[in-house]
């Protein structure tokens, strides 16, 4: 097992991209083409960017790649969002889906915090 595999952020976006190849396959239809392409780019990149912060082991460019996940996993999320409201996705697996990127996206946020450094404590100085 590689080492970044460990980190919960990766478990649930590597979750959330197997969740998007296979159910975006099964539910093709040529109308729908194009989004679930776009779907499909972002949940890979949300993995990928994960794995390339790692590494490369620097904290600022694994807090850069983290920052990109970030944004993808917003994005597929609201796209699959879009493919269950436009009926290119049955409701429940639109919503599925929504729910594994939104795992993703916490567990990135959360991994992205833990690696700033803690803020210098606030000084406050006496009333006069």
């Amino acid at each position: 097992m590689y080492s970044y595999q460990r980190l919960e952020a990766w478990k649930r976006a590597h979750k959330a991209l197997m969740l998007t190849l296979k159910s975006l396959d099964d539910a093709y239809h040529p109308r729908s083409k194009s989004l679930f392409d776009q779907i499909k780019r972002a949940a890979i990149s949300v993995e990928a960017n994960i794995v390339e912060g790692y590494a490369l082991k620097t904290v600022p460019l694994f807090q850069r790649h983290l920052r990109i996940a970030i944004g993808s996993a917003a994005e597929a999320e609201t796209l699959a969002r879009a493919a269950s409201e436009a009926r290119y996705l049955e409701p429940a697996l639109g919503n599925e889906l929504c729910l594994a990127f939104g795992a993703a996206l916490a567990a990135l946020i959360g991994l992205f915090r833990s690696t700033r450094t803690p803020a210098a404590p606030l000084r406050v100085s006496p009333r006069s």
